[in-house]
């Protein structure tokens, strides 16, 4: 007979193993998006999340891996995010309308991943290109940007020609700038593109270019 005690114990440390993983994790995106990853300490992360540097190495290996996946976590959220979003039920021009409005909610509520994609960008990915998991960080965007597009197409409200990848640079760049730039922006053209009075209408902006884009006969009600 199977030792209960044996396996609820083992099942338990696992528990927490993952706990002080997540914890690690949560704490580090922090860091590494407020100082770069030149900047962020070991030492600092360990203080945060009450462990010990040899226990965030236990885990990660060094800092490199432990930022590594700091990007592969925060990219994977926002996969998540997607996956989630109910489409299927939406005519195609809604289900895509659906997927800008998360883009943009998403780079909104959550600056900690603007800051760490930029930071990476600075680096020209330089650890982004030693991830093992770069497709399936990247595919679950693409493909659900393409299986839309594919119904729009067959319900004729979509023109040919367009471009999963050119559909989700057009709508990541936009929620992208507008964070990433709010104070430069401002400063020169005394706009703030994240300043809540704006969001609506900068929102809606958003989802009229990219389905002005893509469909056939763009309601002129919609064109800009």
């Amino acid at each position: 007979m199977p030792n209960t005690k044996t396996g609820n114990a083992r099942r338990k440390r696992a528990g927490t193993r993952q706990e002080a993983r997540d914890d690690i994790l949560k704490m580090a995106t922090k860091e590494f998006a407020d100082k770069g990853y030149a900047g962020a300490r070991i030492d600092d992360i360990a203080r945060r999340t009450q462990t010990t540097k040899k226990m965030i190495y236990y885990y990660f290996g060094d800092k490199e891996g432990l930022y590594r996946a700091v990007l592969e976590r925060s990219i994977a959220s926002i996969r998540d995010e997607e996956q989630r979003v109910h489409v299927d039920d939406l005519d195609p021009v809604n289900a895509l309308r659906r997927v800008i409005e998360l883009t943009f909610d998403y780079h909104e509520r959550d600056p900690d991943f603007v800051r760490l994609m930029a930071g990476e960008n600075i680096l020209r990915a330089e650890h982004l290109q030693k991830s093992g998991v770069r497709e399936e960080l990247a595919s679950p965007a693409l493909s659900l940007l393409s299986e839309i597009v594919e119904r729009g197409l067959r319900a004729g409200v979509f023109r040919q020609g367009i471009d999963a990848v050119d559909l989700h640079f057009a709508i990541t760049s936009f929620s992208f700038f507008r964070v990433s730039n709010q104070f430069t922006f401002q400063s020169l053209f005394q706009s703030n593109p994240a300043a809540p009075g704006n969001r609506e209408r900068l929102r809606k902006l958003l989802s009229d270019l990219v389905i002005g884009y893509v469909t056939k006969n763009p309601d002129p009600a919609q064109r800009l």
